[in-house]
């Protein structure tokens, strides 16, 4: 296990489910998180008070306040961009106003975050953005506009890898697969669907998503950069 102590690390997204996670991890190896929420204000309080972190609200949907949050958190040793949203169902029959929603919180955000973290993070500083296998792999219909989103992570980090990779700054994409959280729950209706093209058959943890963040952002993975992680228990095997 690394040990973060001194080490200062914004989480976007980090109020529930694998946010939550990666933000108990960071705070429990000894380093300083801030994260941020839009609606779960409760869940945010109770979190920061029981890791010791810092709460901020901010909307991923809107660009400026995504640059200004990072820029106010100061150098980052460590950045992690967990916040996104689905856009789901017929392609024929979506609103396009969720989709460009969905775009400016799962592509833009992530993009205008690295670059503004990378203006002051020092020499081996982290870039992590939490994607999902559907970047990948589109096993049911209804995942177009979502997919698209996570698909378009995957040349934004290699690009970015290249960019930032002088000085050290690694930039890499964790993509989970099913995974036990509010959105889809290890008991909900997707169980058996999913679990039937799975590997391991099984829904993950929140925890293991975060334990792959925490080894990406450690000493022993200061070599690895833009590439994509995939967490999945083979469900895109």
């Amino acid at each position: 296990m690394a040990s973060f102590q001194g080490k200062t690390v914004l989480v976007l997204g980090g109020s529930r489910g694998i946010g939550a996670a990666i933000v108990r991890r960071f705070a429990a190896d000894g380093a300083a998180v801030t994260f941020t929420y839009a609606g779960s204000r409760e869940a945010a309080e109770r979190l920061a008070a029981e890791t010791g972190s810092t709460a901020v609200v901010a909307d991923s949907a809107d660009r400026n306040a995504v640059i200004a949050r990072v820029r106010d958190s100061g150098p980052l040793d460590v950045l992690v961009v967990n916040a996104g949203v689905g856009a789901f169902g017929d392609p024929l029959e979506q609103d396009p106003d969720a989709v460009d929603r969905l775009i400016r919180v799962n592509v833009a955000a992530p993009y205008h975050a690295s670059v503004e973290a990378a203006r002051r993070m020092p020499e081996g500083g982290r870039i992590i953005v939490i994607g999902s296998t559907n970047g990948d792999r589109i096993p049911f219909p209804g995942l177009s506009a979502y997919a698209m989103s996570k698909s378009a992570l995957q040349g934004m980090a290699r690009g970015l890898a290249r960019d930032f990779g002088p000085r050290g700054i690694t930039v890499n994409i964790v993509q989970p697969g099913p995974i036990d959280t509010d959105l889809n729950p290890a008991d909900g209706p997707m169980k058996e669907i999913q679990h039937a093209v799975m590997a391991i058959k099984r829904h993950g943890r929140p925890e293991d998503v975060a334990g792959m963040v925490a080894w990406l952002s450690g000493p022993e993975a200061s070599f690895v950069t833009g590439a994509m992680h995939t967490i999945d228990g083979g469900f895109a095997a």
